[in-house]
């Protein structure tokens, strides 16, 4: 006998999840408001039969539903919620309607996934992301450094206005105390979040080492230890990919051509524009 297709829908918050379930022909089956517990969520599941799809957005427990599930079900698809917004503006809104419009979409295969299959990879991903974000905060302190010395017609362009052995000088030149008290706070930032740097750049630079792909991808031109640690960690594989043109895309080599009022009536006649298209890379 062959076994009913069943549609999930999950609208997940932090305390609580709505369930919607569907079959095939779009007609709601079961709909429950659980809480948001491994456990909990799990009994739900277990107590369907047939061959179970479930959606959820991409959020913060995405990764750990998509985990937590994957064994229990036939397929598990995480959405990006950007490219539903649009149908999901329309009409009411509530956590069960957007649970039900999840499993819609997925029963009419409209869902654009967002890729969650490679656990191998997961320690390097969270490895990267440490990274980046340390980066990010001691790119912003920097910055607001140079921007208070701006801020009073100093010139501080390099590196040397970061040193901590050449900071008395700058900081001379400082003569409001408030603005004096909030550059040594700064400073004191800088220098806390830049061994923190120091240290995420070596541990993903380790964990690296421990991919294969890692030697394969420092062979190619340009791409130094730092650059293939996050390419390994944020594409992960290509083969998630349709093509190399998506592959591209993704990692931003691809070329981008705009163009816009192409076509022009000439006597009469539709023709080609002879304006030449943008070409952005």
């Amino acid at each position: 006998m062959k076994k009913l297709v069943k549609y999930i829908g999950m609208d997940v918050h932090k305390a609580m999840t709505v369930i919607v379930v569907l079959d095939a022909a779009g007609q709601t089956l079961a709909q429950a408001t659980i809480q948001t517990q491994a456990a909990t969520i799990l009994a739900f599941i277990r107590g369907l039969d047939g061959v179970l799809y479930i959606t959820l957005e991409e959020s913060t427990y995405s990764a750990w539903l998509y985990d937590l599930l994957s064994p229990h079900v036939a397929k598990v698809v995480v959405c990006d919620p950007r490219k539903n917004a649009s149908y999901f503006k329309s009409g009411n809104k509530s956590d069960r309607i957007d649970a039900h419009k999840l499993a819609d979409l997925l029963r009419s295969n409209m869902l654009n996934p967002v890729y969650h299959g490679n656990a191998g990879v997961r320690a390097l991903k969270e490895l990267a992301r440490s990274y980046l974000a340390l980066v990010e905060d001691v790119t912003r302190v920097m910055s607001r450094l140079k921007a208070l010395y701006r801020g009073r017609g100093i010139a501080c362009g390099g590196q040397r206005v970061y040193s901590a052995l050449s900071r008395s000088p700058w900081l001379e030149q400082l003569r409001e105390p408030g603005l004096r008290g909030r550059t040594e706070l700064l400073y004191r930032q800088l220098d806390a979040l830049t061994p923190l740097r120091r240290e995420a750049r070596k541990a993903l630079l380790a964990e690296s080492r421990r991919h294969p792909a890692a030697k394969s991808l420092r062979s190619i031109p340009g791409l130094g230890p730092v650059r293939v640690a996050l390419l390994l960690a944020l594409m992960q594989t290509p083969h998630r990919f349709r093509g190399k043109r998506q592959l591209w895309t993704y990692a931003g080599l691809a070329i981008v051509t705009w163009g816009s009022s192409e076509y022009c009536l000439v006597e009469g006649r539709i023709q080609r524009s002879k304006r030449s298209v943008l070409v952005r890379v």
